[in-house]
């Protein structure tokens, strides 16, 4: 089961995210999100495992709980959504005019 693990502190790191779901089964992986540009976490994190009955345990034992200064939020993980290849709409730079009404006109 994914989990989604919010309110993180601008702290937290993988390691300490793994360690404390691992109180309560097997985690196969944890990850603390990091912005690209400052480096910095975003407060948030997934947490993986295998085991369901484990990971509901973890997720209704942790939810609302302190974490390293802060209240965490823990829940399913939702799907990602599916964005299109190319951003569609209008603008899409594919060398058309970007869709819309009155594009298709002729010129006389």
């Amino acid at each position: 089961m994914n989990i989604y693990v919010s309110n993180l502190s601008w702290g937290t790191v993988s390691d300490s995210l793994f360690d404390l779901f691992a109180q309560f089964g097997e985690v196969t992986s944890a990850n603390v999100i990091m912005d690209r540009e400052s480096g910095r976490s975003r407060g948030f994190g997934f947490v993986e495992m295998p085991d369901d009955t484990e990971a509901e345990n973890a997720i209704e034992k942790l939810n609302q709980t302190e974490f390293e200064g802060k209240v965490i939020n823990v829940s399913v993980a939702r799907p990602r959504a599916e964005k299109p290849a190319f951003g569609g709409g209008y603008g899409n730079n594919r060398g058309g005019n970007g869709g819309g009404y009155g594009n298709n006109r002729r010129r006389y």
